[in-house]
């Protein structure tokens, strides 16, 4: 019912791409549910800026961070339906325009370091994947990166065996739900904007972030530990509505994509500066404490979670996977 309603809004509406060619400037808004200081908040109001210089004024990007415009359940029918132009989710999320694909990005333990989602996300089946979002309604831009998840909760959590019997938001995704039951936890899907009050009240036990997600949604004042598990990778694919994207003149297309990959320079930096500036913000808040973990404890946690990645061939293409294994690098534990 929500999705036909979206139809009818977008039908009264008028296409800001159609727009566009007789009349300045074009407005292209941007949704998406993180703070402004966080990395993903950064990256979008530099995008906005470059395609204003860069387009000498053509070009006027609204940023609306922190679910004001759109939020976790909304925001991908809203683009389809050309209610938002243009969206940086989370890539569990593109399950609901696409396929299962973008769920190998939830594989825990895939990624040693970021060089290796850079091998993924800037090679070429980082750009099938894109592509492969026209037929959805959507134009693939970039990725993001945000950075590795850690875990939380008000426990300390150096072994896999401390998460059973937790109740643990997730994004919606399959692969994330096996990660968490593998664990003996239960996972919950929720939306990222009713996280802090859910662990406040208790309606879940804890959660898996970035570093800077975890600070700038204030979670430390509602969870007394975070662990350093790295245990998997949290990234963003910039989508932007396709009519309106091809409505645009080339040269302006041209403009915004030079300025798009500028400012994935800047987002993948500002993760890197972000996650690490959070981290030494936490410790020195004093409000949760961060536990790290010995080479043992984090071979356990691989251990304990390998058997998330058989599950996952049920519902990502294997061939895939292995591609996917072979550019990042990945030996499945023995």
């Amino acid at each position: 019912m929500r999705r036909l309603l979206y139809l009818f809004m977008a039908a009264m509406l008028p296409i800001p791409g159609a727009l566009a060619q007789g009349a300045d400037p074009v407005v292209i808004r941007f949704s998406h549910v993180v703070a402004p200081d966080a990395p993903k908040g950064r990256a979008a109001e530099h995008f906005a800026r470059l395609a204003a210089e860069r387009s000498g004024g053509r070009v006027r990007v609204e940023v609306y961070p922190n679910s004001r415009l759109f939020g976790d359940k909304d925001e991908m029918a809203a683009l389809q339906a050309g209610l938002v132009e243009m969206l940086a989710p989370s890539l569990s999320k593109i399950k609901v325009l696409r396929s299962t694909e973008f769920e190998l990005f939830d594989l825990p333990y895939l990624f040693a370091d970021v060089a290796a989602v850079h091998r993924i996300t800037q090679g070429p089946i980082g750009r099938e994947l894109l592509d492969g979002m026209r037929a959805q309604g959507a134009v693939g831009l970039a990725f993001w990166d945000n950075g590795f998840k850690q875990m939380s909760a008000n426990r300390p959590l150096r072994r896999p065996q401390d998460v059973r019997g937790l109740k643990m938001r997730i994004q919606p995704s399959k692969v994330l739900e096996t990660q968490m039951t593998t664990l003996g936890a239960s996972p919950v899907v929720m939306a990222f904007s009713e996280v802090f009050t859910s662990l406040k009240v208790g309606a879940v036990n804890g959660t898996e972030n970035p570093v800077s997600n975890f600070y700038t949604q204030n979670m430390h004042h509602a969870q007394s530990h975070l662990t350093l598990t790295d245990h998997g990778w949290l990234g963003y694919a910039v989508l932007v509505n396709r009519t309106f994207w091809e409505g645009l003149p080339a040269d302006l297309r041209n403009v915004l994509e030079e300025a798009m990959g500028e400012a994935t320079v800047f987002a993948n930096r500002a993760a890197l500066e972000g996650n690490a500036a959070a981290l030494a913000a936490l410790e020195a808040s004093g409000q949760a404490e961060v536990v790290g973990l010995s080479a043992e404890d984090r071979r356990a946690w691989r251990e304990a979670l390998a058997p998330v990645h058989e599950e996952a061939r049920r519902r990502i293409p294997a061939e895939l996977i292995e591609r996917v294994y072979r550019e990042a690098g990945y030996a499945p534990s023995p």
